[in-house]
């Protein structure tokens, strides 16, 4: 299986937009929303007949046995992230703040704390006919999203399909991280401005580092002819492929509002996508 990766340095520049119109035009069997924090490409996705869903386990939390506690004042004072609280005489355990070190139970002398498995969200997967779709939502205040995004991936890396496209999420951080791991090719989605070329730099620099193969595409390319033309340039001085940009178009408001993508649409944004997606195609061949 192929695995073809959609990012962007920053949000807003169309990549869910870019990564929904790829999988109809590739008619690709297994993708992946893998921007856990705020997945969106389920709206564009479809109506699916069947889906499974569990919980996501985060890493342990403390909890403290009230009957057990001699109220030492131990966990209390080595836990560096504020997470015991004490009310009185009674010790308790913040979950948000708690970080899952075990230091406090390594300090308590009678044994009162233990470390609890935490639901810290929501794992789906989604078929219709011979299609699957993984996604996830994580829970608001826990911080493994790059756990998470690798267990969306692992949901549909044993199926039996050429290729697999992931949505990953805008920025460089954890989950892009994770998302990158083992992709075979990831396509930036690019926006003609300052902060566009800036991230971009940054989520190259990435890519690189774990040595993921990556080209560029430009989307609103024509509200800023100038800055189009620096990602060019950008391309040409990092050996990168430049694939093609995508005019700014109005109507794309309207189809995603519908659930529809470009795919099959006959606009001037929607035939620029077809295009960037026979270049992309041909390049997976080539890898």
């Amino acid at each position: 299986m192929r695995k073809l990766l959609i990012l962007s340095g920053k949000g807003g520049t169309g990549k869910t937009t870019v990564a929904s119109a790829l999988i109809a035009l590739s008619e690709a069997k297994a993708y992946a929303d893998c921007d856990v924090d705020a997945p969106n490409l389920h709206l564009v996705g479809g109506i699916f007949t069947s889906t499974v869903q569990h919980d996501y386990h985060d890493l342990p939390k403390a909890e403290i046995d009230q009957a057990a506690c001699t109220e030492c004042n131990r966990c209390f004072e080595v836990c560096r992230f504020g997470a015991i609280l004490v009310e009185g005489t009674q010790y308790s355990v913040d979950p948000i703040a708690c970080e899952g070190c075990t230091y406090c139970r390594h300090v308590c002398p009678s044994g009162a704390i233990a470390m609890i498995p935490t639901k810290a969200g929501d794992m789906y997967l989604h078929s219709r006919e011979d299609e699957v779709f993984s996604t996830a939502q994580l829970a608001i205040g826990s911080g493994t999203t790059g756990k998470l995004v690798t267990e969306v991936k692992a949901q549909i890396k044993d199926r039996d399909t050429p290729l697999a496209i992931l949505d990953g999420s805008p920025g460089i951080g954890c989950p892009v991280i994770a998302s990158l791991t083992g992709t075979d090719l990831a396509l930036m989605v690019a926006e003609p401005s300052i902060s566009g070329l800036s991230d971009l730099r940054r989520v190259v620099k990435s890519a690189r580092q774990l040595q993921v193969p990556v080209a560029i595409i430009v989307n609103k390319a024509d509200i800023n002819e100038t800055r189009r033309r620096e990602i060019e340039s950008y391309c040409k001085e990092e050996d990168l492929p430049y694939l093609g940009h995508i005019p700014y178009d109005r109507s794309i408001i309207t189809m995603v509002n519908e659930g529809r993508t470009l795919a099959g649409e006959q606009t001037p944004a929607a035939k620029a996508i077809q295009r960037i997606w026979k270049r992309t195609r041909a390049l997976l061949e080539e890898l």
